[in-house]
């Protein structure tokens, strides 16, 4: 199984967004947004989550995932 890093913060800060507006303009707890961004890699994600997350940056979720390894 391969692990994974969600590029939010990048993705936030590019917009000028705090992680409490990511959380409200995709709908997905914050909490959830805070533990994604701190954890540098990780291997089990909500799917549904991080598509919710790409459709608020409006960018594809290949985009907010960086496969770190294989």
């Amino acid at each position: 199984m391969g692990l994974i890093r969600l590029r939010i913060k990048e993705f936030a800060e590019e917009r000028g967004w705090t992680l409490k507006e990511v959380a409200d303009r995709s709908d997905v707890n914050y909490k959830t947004i805070v533990s994604y961004v701190r954890r540098d890699r990780m291997a089990m994600i909500d799917y549904t989550a991080v598509l919710k997350i790409a459709r608020a940056f409006e960018i594809p979720i290949e985009d907010l995932v960086e496969v770190l390894e294989e």
